[in-house]
Formats: C-alpha cells, structure tokens, sequence
C-alpha cells in the first residue's frame, strides 16, 4: 500500500477586525511554514469589545484570502482548540516573542511547534500590487466629437448598437494565450555582474490570446464559440476553468506535442523588466486541423460573425483559414480578422476575402513589404493584396486610421481617423484584442464601419486603462459614452 504524506498543518488565531498589510505578511508566513493553513477567528464573546466588526464579517475577510485552507470560529479557549485539533505549526507575531505563551506547553504535550513572525517587509504592500490589476483610469477618455459630427453618429445610435449585441452569436478561432504577470520585489544590484536581482512577491493570471478576444465578446453581450489548441498541461485547466467563468463555450483540442502558451511579464513598481514566452510555433498536425474543422462546421450555421485571432504560433496553417473563410462565405457569415506580428512575423494579407481587418501599421508594412509609402497608400495596398472590404489600421499612440469600402459613393475608397482616445494608458498590449471583436460585432449588428472604428476605439481606450486582460463588459463602453 502505498504511504501518503502527513500534511504539515498550521494554525494561525486572532481577531481580524481588518485585514491590514500586517496581516497579510504573517498570513503569507504561516502558509509558508506548511501544507494546510487554518485560521481561528475569535468569536464576537470570546474577543469581546476588541472585535469591532461582527464576526461573520470577520471571517468572511479571512475566507478571501487565497492563503487560507480553512477559516473557523474561535469560541473556547485557544489551548483547547489547540488540543483538539494539535497542528503541527502554531504562528504568533513577533511582538509575542519575548512574553508568557499559554500555547507552549499544549503544543510541547504532542510535539507541536511555536513559531514567531510577522512575515517579510517586502509583502506589506501585496494588497497595493494587486490594485494594479483591478484599478481602471478612464477619467482621461475623450469622445472624438468632431469625428462624430462628421459621420453624424450620435450617442444613442452607439447605445443602439452596443445593447444589440446581446442579439449575436460569435465563433473565435485562433491561439490561446495564459498572461502570466509575476510582480518582483527589486532586491538591488548583483555583485559578480552587472545584473538587476528581484524576488516575486505575487503572480496573477489573466486569459490572454485570442480566448480574451471570445470574452470580450460574451461581456459585452454575445453568445460565443471558442474553438483552439491547448497542451495536457495546468495552463490548459486554468484556461478551461476560467473561460467557463467568463461563459465562453470552449473546444479545446489538447496537443500533447506542445505546451499551452504561456507569456511571463516580470515587473517591479509599474514597468515590466522582461517577458519570457513557454510557447511552440509548429503548425498543428493534419488530423488535429480536420478536428477543428469539424468543430467549426458544427456550428457555423448558427453563427452570425467568425472571428480569427491569430498570433502565428502554429493554431491556423494556411489550408485550415482557406478552409475556414470559404465555410463562412457559403453560410452568408461575416468574417473579422487579425493576425499579430509583435515579437514573430505573421501576415495579415493570408486572410483573403475578409469583411474586416486590423493590423498595425507595422503588420501591414511586413505583409506588403512596403516601409516607404505614407499610410493611406499602405492601407490601400494591403486591400488589394488581401482583398479586405474594410481596414482599421492601428498606429499606437495615433490612434487608428479607417479605410474603409464606400461603394454608394463617388470615392468607392474612404479614409478617416480616430485619435487615441486615452491620453494616459497603463498597458497597451489588450488594445488591439477589444478594438477587433468591438468592431467586427458592431459590423455585425449593421453599424457603419465609421461607427464601428468608433466603438472598437472606445473599447481600446477603455481596455489601455487598466494593466492585465481582463473582459470588456457593455455597460463600460455606455458609461462613456454619457
């Protein structure tokens, strides 16, 4: 029979009337110190006029840390709970050190042990760090009134549309990414060589790729398909587990030859330091391309908008998309597309036939290999090449320039811009992500593609003000937009 491993068990007590950064730091110590952390949290009679806030609050706070195994309620003295239970660890802070500890000889009549501590410095301010990822700045989001005024868009046709979409059935295809943000504690500079040391205070996961693109849908109202590779690995559960959160409906075909891809930004105080990717660019195998095929001929009858996001690490080899696009196009489906080159080469150009694009201007220069021309000569160079009915051409802190098919008119070739409409954003990288499925879902509901530039800019500005890809939800492009 095979032997299991005791759990190390440590107890931890108090009252927690709040969790300040004191607590978090003797928290983080005490799971540190063993397998299964509990924390006793004494009772509204036991602490008597110490607890200030009731203890069901209490320990409603103790239960939201991610640290803690199990919260109970301290009712009886601490050395019988002790008794009882006889964990291995029991936690104090450092101020108990050098005083009486009753716990002492409970935990000496088992072999138990007491610990002093108060945890690190270099945590006290995990709270703060993690209000990196949640904090939003939309107070410098400007609408482009005079853009407006020139496509006579008003605010209630944009409400029109955004409420829509809860109307429309979308079907993402394209490589799955897991964000992976480590925050570091800067330690110095290393003595044998020139190099920065840190140590990681904290990571936290966000869905990236083009699974953020099929939650940006479903938050801002759509019913969504998402249909990608993934490897047998935990990236792939936290993935599935987090999408279902979302309300993503997912095919997820597993690659046991390659890893869910994963990028790593380490960051210390706001800037990132460096970025490490775990990924495989091969092309999947010709029996896993006939599987996804039939994922998406399953449900392409019921599908108003195909959205391809691809990241060229190997999820759409050319024959699939080709596949793919001419499915879509004997169903009447409306197709979107981007394909990013940031730190490997894509073309965008590969997309044939397609309603919507939106590449960089960098992309677009890679695809048409032209690094000479001026934008809106590149943008109508990148049509004909793709034959593209419709192009938003991202240009970072320019905003984005429209070019965009006007066949009632007498110029068949239109071109506008929208500036950036955030002039203090946190982290560019889930710009490009919302402004493509907020565009192509406003397309999809009859907008203009003067009024989707419009909300796919509202989008971008919105997702720039907070760092980490998190799902744009429709009532924060309507804020806006009042």
């Amino acid at each position: 029979m095979e032997n299991k491993k005791k759990l190390t068990t440590v107890l931890v007590s108090g009252n927690f009337n709040v969790l300040h950064p004191g607590h978090i730091r003797l928290l983080r110590f005490a799971k540190e110190s063993g397998d299964y952390l509990i924390v006793a949290v004494e009772s509204d009679r036991i602490a008597e006029g110490a607890a200030h806030v009731p203890e069901d609050l209490r320990i409603e706070g103790i239960k939201s840390n991610s640290w803690v195994n199990e919260t109970i309620l301290l009712d009886e003295p601490l050395g019988d709970l002790i008794k009882r239970l006889q964990p291995d660890v029991v936690i104090k802070g450092k101020e108990h050190q050098d005083k009486f500890n009753l716990e002492q000889a409970v935990l000496d009549s088992y072999g138990g042990k007491l610990r002093f501590s108060s945890g690190e410095i270099k945590f006290s301010s995990l709270d703060l760090l993690r209000k990196e990822f949640t904090q939003a700045i939309k107070d410098d989001i400007i609408l482009p009134f005079n853009y407006m005024r020139r496509h006579e868009i008003s605010s209630e046709r944009i409400e029109s549309i955004i409420n829509d979409f809860s109307s429309l059935r979308v079907c993402v295809v394209g490589d799955l990414i897991v964000d992976e943000y480590i925050t570091c504690e800067a330690l110095g500079m290393s003595q044998e060589d020139p190099t920065i040391v840190v140590t990681p205070v904290d990571t936290t996961r966000f869905i990236g790729g083009a699974g953020i693109v099929a939650a940006h849908a479903v938050g801002l109202g759509a019913k969504v398909e998402f249909i990608t590779v993934v490897g047998n690995d935990s990236s792939n559960t936290f993935a599935e587990n987090k999408l279902s959160e979302f309300g993503v409906t997912t095919s997820l075909i597993v690659d046991d030859s390659r890893p869910t891809t994963v990028k790593q930004r380490f960051r210390s105080k706001g800037k990132t330091l460096l970025r490490v990717s775990h990924l495989h660019q091969s092309t999947i195998s010709p029996s896993l391309q006939s599987i996804f095929l039939k994922n998406v001929k399953s449900i392409i009858d019921k599908v108003d908008l195909l959205v391809f996001s691809d990241f060229n690490y190997g999820c759409l080899p050319q024959d699939l998309v080709d596949q793919i696009v001419t499915l879509a196009k004997e169903k009447n489906v409306m197709l979107a597309a981007d394909s990013q080159s940031s730190s490997q080469i894509g073309d965008i150009s590969r997309f044939k036939n397609i309603d919507l694009i939106t590449p960089t201007e960098r992309e677009a220069r890679v695809s048409t290999r032209n690094n000479e021309d001026g934008l809106v000569v590149l943008a109508e160079q990148l049509r004909r090449q793709s034959s593209a009915e419709n192009i938003l051409l991202k240009i970072g802190e320019e905003g984005v320039l429209i070019h965009a098919n006007d066949s009632n008119g007498d110029n068949p070739w239109l071109t506008d811009r929208i500036g950036a409409l955030n002039s203090n954003p946190r982290d560019v990288a889930g710009a490009g992500d919302s402004l493509l499925i907020s565009s192509a879902l406003t397309m999809a509901r009859c907008g203009t593609i003067w009024e989707a530039a419009l909300i796919g800019s509202l989008a971008a500005a919105i997702q720039v003000g907070r760092l980490g890809n998190t799902p744009l939800q429709s009532k924060e492009l309507l804020k806006e937009l009042t």
